[in-house]
């Protein structure tokens, strides 16, 4: 088997372009500067325009505005390369020593031949990165003074970087095709799915998924908790009674929990556009659930109530909580149904569709509408680093035809694009502001909900950029009439909301309006994107858990099922082991944190030049002397807390949507 002559991985053609550029030196504002120099914005926007232009028609995400090339200054750094690479390898090593497992021992001559000479190019791929690898430690180790010959042999670098990750995705993907093909240890078992963790450390929810306290608290600080929602009551297709609720909160009544605002439900009714899919003959299974949870009377965490498997309750029951030989398993199974769900939901409404997509449009919006010179383009543009990159191999290589979604979610190919689609395209900016959110969500009030970590640990890191984004804005707009006039702002506005289509990005008139903004796009594509992307590691990999298809039907009763039916329900190991390693990766790779703005290429200057913005005590060591501040607030959370949450502590929130 050779890999010699893999597939580029920008089917997006590269462009030439400028060098790469660092924040301006003394940003201005179009109205302050002179006729000469307006026209001078004007033409460096509209050279700057070529190379950044819209489509709507990438096939896997029709209607969708995107870039119609990956320019260079959007290409990722070669550090950045380093680490995916590294993950790459922790990952492929993983493979190998799983395949010397029994689980894996019945493959045939054929195929384990295929596998060997896989492994076998994997070694020599290995060698190269490690070479590279030394030699830009080398250059780091330089008076990190550049010059051409060093710009080169960076390129140079990159270059073979990138072939190098082609062919060592190829070979991963190559191994995992024969795994699949070979059918191979299909008999499933909770102890199976653990083995598929040899050189990688199993999570920790691999032991505690099927605990009800582990179930409740992935709503409140899982890898989607953005769906989560008070009600004041019980929706009519949902008929929890109040004899039910008793059952399960002891000394509660269903009527004060709701009067009290202690009831939640997760509703995954917009799971509608998802058409079940087939894998190898075999039929797969998407569920449109409902889940209710509820806070006791004194307490602080959510438990879970009740689950319907569907939304039809004449043909789903409502099933709760239960020990009893007779309904165990079927609770079980309605648990794995609204984890099952909850991939899906995850992955294409609220992580594609709500972070990725949405910075992209607002990248490209900027690159088109404000001159490099502008104060907001010093601002934006690094949180916008490896975006349009990562969003390109995504839709070539993740939510194709073929990819990982494919294979293990449940939809069609077509109709998980089609949800990622309509998610993306009614995001209300708005709306989608993380104090509003919570509002409209009834999640806000910590009275009702005390333990609630994502919403928590997320106030504080908005709060740290909205004084960031203040203190940045208030230096170059001295008052609201300066916004008013801003026309290159006025176009930008414009060109997000309508060539972007960003639903409820309204037009801006005053400076706390362009605070909230750039808040919201910084926040956007840094912690929320964060928030929702390196659960994927700790928490998504382990197929029991949390997987992407059910491969059996909802169930219509809870009472007479056993073990071997739950067992049921789970992908095939070879799928399995897919799953851990394509979401090992993207939940991985921490690049440049939060606060730390430097260019791209090496030897990664500082970004901002402005010493107006870059002094002592200035906004940008305020800024980050803030997520110092939050980082220890989080972290002395976490020791009080009973379970860790991690994922916003600024120190882990890389700067932009980068992976």
């Amino acid at each position: 088997m050779s890999f010699e002559n893999a597939p580029s991985i920008i089917p997006r053609q590269n462009i030439g372009g400028e060098d790469v550029k660092r924040g301006a030196n003394h940003p201005s504002l179009p109205q302050n500067d002179s006729r000469e120099q307006r026209a001078q914005r004007r033409q460096q926007i509209a050279a700057t325009s070529v190379h950044y232009q819209w489509t709507r028609e990438i096939p896997t995400l029709p209607g969708v505005p995107l870039a119609t090339k990956v320019p260079i200054d959007d290409q990722p750094s070669i550090e950045w390369w380093f680490k995916v690479l590294e993950v790459g390898l922790e990952i492929l090593a993983n493979i190998e020593a799983v395949n010397l497992r029994p689980i894996f021992s019945g493959l045939g001559t054929a195929a384990r031949q295929i596998i060997d000479d896989a492994l076998e190019q994997a070694r020599e791929v290995k060698a190269n990165i490690c070479a590279l690898r030394e030699k830009h430690v080398t250059n780091l180790a330089d008076n990190g003074l550049e010059s051409s010959i060093e710009q080169a042999e960076q390129s140079a670098g990159i270059e073979a970087l990138k072939g190098h990750e082609q062919i060592l995705r190829d070979i991963i993907t190559a191994i995992i095709d024969v795994l699949k093909a070979e059918n191979a240890a299909d008999t499933r078992s909770i102890d199976s799915y653990r083995d598929l963790y040899q050189t990688i450390p199993a999570p920790g929810i691999a032991y505690t998924f099927q605990d009800d306290d582990q179930f409740a608290r992935l709503r409140v600080a899982g890898p989607n908790p953005m769906l989560i929602q008070g009600i004041d009551r019980i929706p009519d297709n949902f008929p929890v009674t109040a004899a039910q609720y008793a059952a399960v909160i002891s000394g509660d009544k269903l009527s004060d929990a709701l009067s009290d605002g202690r009831v939640y439900l997760c509703d995954y009714k917009p799971l509608k556009v998802l058409v079940d899919g087939v894998w190898q003959g075999i039929a797969k299974y998407i569920y449109r659930p409902m889940a209710l949870f509820a806070v006791p009377p004194g307490g602080s965490s959510l438990k879970p109530v009740a689950i319907q498997c569907g939304q039809d309750s004449s043909r789903y029951p409502v099933m709760t909580p239960s020990v009893s030989a007779s309904e165990k398993w079927g609770w079980e199974m309605a648990k794995f149904v609204v984890q099952v769900a909850d991939c899906n939901y995850h992955e294409l409404f609220v992580h594609l569709g709500s972070t990725h997509l949405v910075s992209e449009a607002i990248a490209v919006a900027t690159r088109r509408n404000l001159a490099n010179v502008h104060p907001l383009w010093s601002l934006l543009v690094p949180h916008f680093e490896g975006t349009l990159f990562i969003n390109n191999l995504a839709v070539e290589t993740l939510i194709n035809e073929g990819g990982p979604i494919d294979a293990f979610f449940g939809g069609t190919i077509s109709s998980s694009q089609l949800a990622a689609v309509k998610a993306r395209l009614s995001f209300d900016f708005a709306k989608k502001m993380t104090p509003v959110d919570f509002a409209e969500r009834q999640v806000a009030d910590p009275d009702k909900l005390p333990d609630y970590p994502y919403r928590d640990d997320a106030l504080l890191v908005w709060q740290a950029i909205q004084d960031w984004a203040k203190q940045y804005i208030e230096i170059y707009y001295i008052d609201d009439e300066a916004v008013v006039n801003d026309t290159e702002l006025a176009q930008w506005a414009i060109s997000i909301a309508l060539e972007g289509h960003i639903v409820g990005f309204e037009t801006i008139t005053t400076r706390a309006q362009l605070i909230d903004v750039c808040t919201m796009i910084i926040f956007t594509a840094s912690a929320q994107h964060a928030a929702v992307n390196f659960p994927q590691r700790t928490m998504m990999t382990f197929a029991p858990a949390v997987t992407g298809a059910g491969w059996a039907a909802a169930p219509a009763e809870q009472k007479g099922h056993d073990k071997g039916e739950w067992l049921d329900y789970m992908p095939p190991i070879a799928l399995a082991l897919e799953q851990l390693s394509s979401l090992f990766l993207l939940g991985s790779v921490y690049y440049r944190p939060l606060g730390d703005y430097r260019t791209n290429r090496f030897p990664y200057e500082s970004w901002f030049q402005d010493p107006a913005i870059t002094g002592s005590e200035g906004p940008l060591a305020r800024f980050q002397a803030g997520l110092r501040a939050v980082e220890a607030r989080i972290v002395a959370r976490n020791q009080r807390r009973m379970h860790v949450y991690e994922y916003l502590q600024p120190s882990l929130i890389p700067t932009s949507t980068n992976i």
